[in-house]
């Protein structure tokens, strides 16, 4: 699998950062099928986003990635340049970004719902991941963890193996006194700025794991070489009685 990453998404702030910019920098690989919910999106034989297993027919990522459309959803992978044996593709069937999202270019309702169009067949390599409660608050200081596929600097080389690093959420106070008009406080948490760690090209829309639980969906940042500034993330919690809905529509 070849992994796409456009460049020019990192040479100016805007929301739409995000479709290119969540891989991993500073951080390690992580130990083979240990995520067993992550997904990797490809369109065209490219990895283009992250993901999460949320039910054997859905995937919960974000909004900015129906641009690359029709995609493919891969599961059960731990190197994407590679055909493993573990991996199941499936098409998706259809897409539900968030109805009050717009486009690229707003911050807001960054998420998005796919349906698969056949059910995971769930094992070892490939699960569902439970969601947070809804509305649940996500105290500053905890220690949480992100994964992606992607770049480990702006312009570098994509990876083809599975990498994690460990970030700290951060208070909203500082989160919004950073990005200003693009932070909004109930559907948003960011992570502090600690040296060159965080996510980058390449995975938007993958999880961030706190306390077992997804609590956010990697959405935008200020470019990965740029480790002054929070890493942001759509708040899972906040859309639960959302992907709840979507989701009943189907049962």
């Amino acid at each position: 699998t070849r992994i796409y990453t456009p460049i020019h998404d990192v040479i100016f702030f805007h929301c739409s950062i995000g479709a290119s910019n969540s891989g991993i920098r500073g951080g390690k690989a992580a130990k083979p099928h240990s995520r067993p919910y992550m997904v990797s999106l490809q369109s065209k034989g490219y990895h283009v986003c992250g993901g999460l297993l949320i039910r054997k027919d859905f995937v919960l990522t974000s909004a900015h990635c129906i641009k690359y459309k029709p995609l493919e959803v891969v599961l059960g992978a731990h190197n994407i340049s590679k055909h493993e044996t573990t991996q199941q593709r499936i098409q998706v069937g259809k897409y539900h970004p968030h109805t009050s999202y717009l486009n690229a270019n707003q911050c807001d309702y960054d998420v998005m719902l796919l349906k698969l169009k056949t059910k995971a067949k769930l094992n070892k390599y490939v699960k569902v991941i439970g969601l947070p409660r809804k509305d649940g608050n996500i105290p500053a200081n905890i220690k949480c963890s992100v994964a992606g596929w992607g770049q480990k600097r702006s312009g570098g080389h994509a990876e083809g193996v599975l990498q994690e690093v460990t970030q700290t959420i951060e208070r909203n106070a500082q989160c919004k006194s950073f990005w200003q008009k693009y932070f909004f406080n109930k559907q948003m948490i960011c992570t502090r700025p600690e040296g060159d760690r965080g996510f980058c090209q390449g995975d938007s829309g993958g999880p961030i794991i706190c306390n077992k639980k997804p609590q956010g969906i990697a959405a935008y940042n200020n470019g990965c070489n740029e480790s002054k500034y929070p890493d942001v993330y759509m708040k899972i919690p906040f859309f639960v009685p959302w992907i709840n809905k979507t989701i009943e529509g189907y049962n």
